[in-house]
C-alpha cells in the first residue's frame, strides 16, 4: 500500500471509479481530483501521502441523482463525448469556481492542463462560463 498511487487507490479500493487514469504522467489531467480543495494529479500522488487531506473526487459534485450546476451546464453545452476527461475538467472548473468568478481568459488557462480529444475545448470552456454566471458573486 506504501507505493500504491492515490488514483489506483480512490478506482481500485474505494470503488470511485469516476477518477481516470491517462497518462500517468500528469500531464492530461484525467485523474485530477481536489486535495484539499486545490486540483492535483492523483496518479502523481502515493496513497499516504493524502493521509488527513480533504480528498474530493467528480463523485462529490452530485448531489444524490441531482447533477451540480456546473455538471449540468457540461450536459446542456454538450461538453463531453466520450467522457474519459471530463471528471478532470470538472474538478479542477469547480476550484476555480471556487475561488470566485473567473473570466473566460482564467477559464481557458484553468482548463489548459486537461487533454480532451473529442470536444474541441469550446463546449467545455461555454459550459464553465455558463455555470461561473450562475454562481452568487
Amino acid at each position: 500500500m506504501a507505493r500504491l498511487t492515490l488514483s489506483d487507490f480512490l478506482r481500485d479500493e474505494l470503488g470511485l471509479t469516476g477518477t481516470k487514469v491517462g497518462c500517468e504522467h500528469g500531464v492530461c489531467g484525467a485523474c485530477t481530483i481536489l486535495i484539499d480543495d486545490e486540483p492535483a494529479r492523483s496518479c502523481l500522488m502515493l496513497t499516504v501521502q493524502a493521509d488527513g487531506k480533504k480528498i474530493r473526487t467528480v463523485e462529490s459534485l452530485a448531489s444524490g441523482r441531482e447533477m451540480s450546476p456546473l455538471q449540468a451546464c457540461f450536459q446542456k453545452h454538450h461538453a463531453l463525448q466520450c467522457g474519459f476527461c471530463t471528471a478532470g475538467f470538472l474538478m479542477s472548473a469547480t476550484a476555480l469556481l471556487e475561488e470566485g468568478q473567473p473570466t473566460r481568459e482564467d477559464i481557458v488557462e484553468t482548463l489548459s492542463g486537461h487533454y480532451c480529444r473529442c470536444t474541441g475545448y469550446s463546449p467545455i470552456i461555454d459550459a464553465v462560463e455558463e455555470a461561473a454566471a450562475k454562481e452568487p458573486s
